[in-house]
């Protein structure tokens, strides 16, 4: 459910501010000359300090003033964007977490950021809090010296639908210089015509101040391009005319103000003007939601049971004459299917917002370590159930660290390996098949087998005489406790992460693999289900079971060959096209009981690894399958990912399609002989 709490309407909006902020302070250490990139920092430290004091977080206003400050110089050029300074305004930034997560309470060490931030920018422990300010870019009168100015501004007659308080402006505008302030009121309406949503009353402000124009600007950065605004030296602003609405009431025939302000029109004429722009906002407003993830979740079983029901319908109307029923059962079957897709759509989150995390992660880990570190990301549009983005953090935080820790050299022993100082962790992400492929690799020296081998035979995982695979020796990585660190260090060493990592991913119904080579680097890659929730399906028959078979997986259907129909062996090679498909009879997987069907069919099935065709008796046909996880008794059955719950009640395993491929190209040299011809 949203909450009603304007608290916290702005924790969620602060969040997403402070995140865009970490990702300029990154880019901008990249790229120190884009002034784009100052001005956005800038624009997300100035909202966070506005919307700070309009929702009484007054500590988070005023220490982002002194931080927007500080980095005001930088925007000014009077800065550089400096590695220090990088650094303290990411301190800052987490000291504004802080004190946006926990309202009031103490939290030490705001000033010495803030003192850290003052000799980054200026070199001088006591910066003075405001420089003078250049003047508006724009051919402007010259600087009186008595220093006194007149701003006169109207705020865009959305302004107030949108948040703009006018007391906090004129805060700010106070702010810069003693002042007086007089509100113009010509352009109020009658009662009858008002719109409480329109901010009728304009404001004059008289300033005394060196040159306010540089800080007028920045006061109304964010509503310029609507509004009306003027800033002039006091003696021309008296001698201009002056808006006569000041001291008496509006007339029909007002003379030309300083400012132009549209008189009041007819309540039908305006009412017709309002509503294009009650439709822009609208327009704008509906443009994004912000939803409670509980909200979706409950969604999501809703619309789960509602599959389940309308499979249920389907088979009902398959066993009926009644042709209103069949038409009924046909038209909620393609709504459902809609409905399915729109709510897997909303769902699905770009891995990009996961992936833009560890930027940071890396640069600090970077400066930590003293290791010249380049991360590089790939796939940041390749989309993942939200669920399952929520739930990876945690574990690539680990792979990433012990990347960059215990996988990149020193500089010194790269230069030795002939490899440049800066070393490379990458990130990426990709479709494969009914599933996302998630890798953190690096160029680092690889993993020692050795080393791996030696550690497990100390802590009793292997015997000195245990034959074991390469690939089951780095799963050894992932038990409990188990690190080949040769010391402990505040990063690693204490055998805990890797596990955890191991957990998460099970529980996802995923699975990892690690391939290295020495000297070269080390890959971990993550396979992951699209999603958690529904899948299309192909439901298949072996023996007396059902069984659905991810849709997204299967690549064609063939008739299994006469010549193979015996079941020998010899010959589980099929020539599809011109190419070498192992295929493997479920019913020899599975142990199933009874003659097979005497024409049987084989699935073509594809993951990374390549492609398979399991042999089944039946094709049944396509179903949406709402997955349920497998209790913990059959959890260590990997031909199967879950189950479902078909129309008539009974259920149906999913089968593991990557699993299946993968053991189907593992034993295929069993199986080599001069292939089938497919039909």
């Amino acid at each position: 459910m949203i909450s009603a709490d304007p608290a916290d309407t702005f924790r969620q909006e602060a969040r997403e501010l402070l995140e865009q902020l970490e990702l300029g302070l990154l880019d901008l250490e990249q790229n120190p000359g884009n002034a784009d990139l100052i001005n956005s920092t800038f624009r997300a430290l100035h909202t966070i300090k506005g919307s700070g004091a309009m929702f009484g977080f007054t500590s988070v206003a005023e220490f982002v003033h002194e931080f927007e400050t500080a980095f005001d110089r930088v925007r000014k050029g009077q800065s550089a964007p400096t590695p220090e300074l990088i650094a303290v305004a990411l301190d800052a930034k987490d000291h504004v977490h802080k004190l946006i997560e926990q309202p009031g309470a103490d939290i030490a060490g705001g000033e010495a950021i803030l003192a850290a931030l003052r000799i980054a920018v200026s070199g001088e422990a006591a910066a003075e809090p405001h420089e003078p300010v250049a003047a508006i870019p724009t051919a402007g009168p010259a600087v009186p010296k008595s220093g006194r100015w007149r701003v006169r501004f109207r705020l865009p007659s959305d302004s107030l639908i949108y948040g703009t308080n006018p007391l906090l402006l004129l805060e700010e505008i106070a702010e810069i210089g003693p002042c007086e302030v007089t509100a113009l009121t010509d352009a109020v309406p009658m009662l009858d015509e008002l719109d409480p949503e329109v901010p009728y009353i304009g404001w004059q402000v008289d300033l005394t101040a060196a040159d306010p124009r540089g800080a007028i600007d920045d006061v109304f950065m964010f509503l310029k391009d609507g509004m009306q605004l003027s800033v002039e030296p006091l003696a021309e602003a008296v001698a201009a005319p002056v808006v006569r609405a000041i001291q008496e009431p509006p007339t029909p025939k007002a003379e030309a103000p300083a400012m132009p302000v549209p008189a009041p029109k007819p309540a039908a004429e305006k009412a017709a003007a309002k509503e294009p722009a009650k439709a822009a906002s609208a327009e704008k407003a509906g443009s994004s939601l912000r939803v409670d993830a509980e909200r979706l979740d409950e969604l999501m079983d809703r619309v789960g049971e509602l599959v389940i029901a309308q499979s249920r319908l389907n088979q009902i109307a398959a066993n009926s004459a009644d042709g209103n029923l069949k038409s009924i059962a046909e038209e909620l079957g393609r709504l459902s299917s809609g409905l399915r897709d729109t709510t897997m759509g909303i769902r699905m989150v770009p891995i990009g917002t996961l992936f833009s995390r560890f930027r940071r992660l890396v640069h600090d880990l970077s400066r930590d370590l003293g290791k010249e570190i380049e991360f590089i990301t790939t796939g940041e549009e390749t989309e993942l159930d939200k669920t399952m983005i929520e739930r990876l953090a945690d574990p690539l935080v680990h792979l990433i660290r012990n990347s960059v820790d215990h996988g990149l050299e020193p500089a010194e022993k790269r230069l030795a390996a002939g490899k440049s100082t800066q070393g490379t962790v990458r990130l990426s992400a990709v479709y494969a098949g009914a599933e996302v492929a998630i890798s953190v690799s690096d160029d680092g020296a690889g993993l020692n087998a050795a080393r791996i081998r030696a550690k497990a035979e100390e802590q009793g995982l292997l015997t000195p005489e245990s034959k074991i695979s390469e690939q089951d020796l780095f799963q050894l990585i992932f038990s409990p406790g188990f690190s080949t660190a040769k010391e402990i260090t505040a990063l690693s060493g204490r055998g805990v992460g890797m596990d955890v990592v191991k957990r998460t991913i099970d529980g996802l119904r995923g699975s990892i693999e690690l391939s290295t080579v020495p000297g070269k680097g080390t890959t971990a890659t993550l396979r992951l289900p699209l999603t958690l929730a529904i899948i299309d399906g192909m439901l298949v028959r072996v023996g007396n079971g059902r069984y659905t078979i991810p849709l997204s997986a299967v690549e064609e259907c063939v008739e299994l060959p006469a010549g193979a129909q015996s079941g020998s062996r010899g010959r589980n090679f099929l020539d599809i096209r011109g190419s070498l498909v192992p295929f493997m009879r479920l019913r020899e997987v599975f142990n199933t009981e009874g003659e097979a069907d005497a024409h049987q069919k084989v699935v073509i099935v594809s993951s990374m690894e390549g492609r398979v065709g399991l042999v089944v008796d039946q094709i049944i046909g396509n179903n949406q399958a709402v997955i349920k996880h497998l209790s913990k008794l059959h959890a260590g059955l990997k031909w199967f990912s879950g189950a479902t719950i078909l129309g008539d009640g009974t259920v149906a395993l999913i089968l593991d399609t990557a699993h299946l491929v993968g053991f189907g190209h593992v034993h295929e040299d069993r199986y080599k002989s001069e292939p089938t011809r497919a039909a």
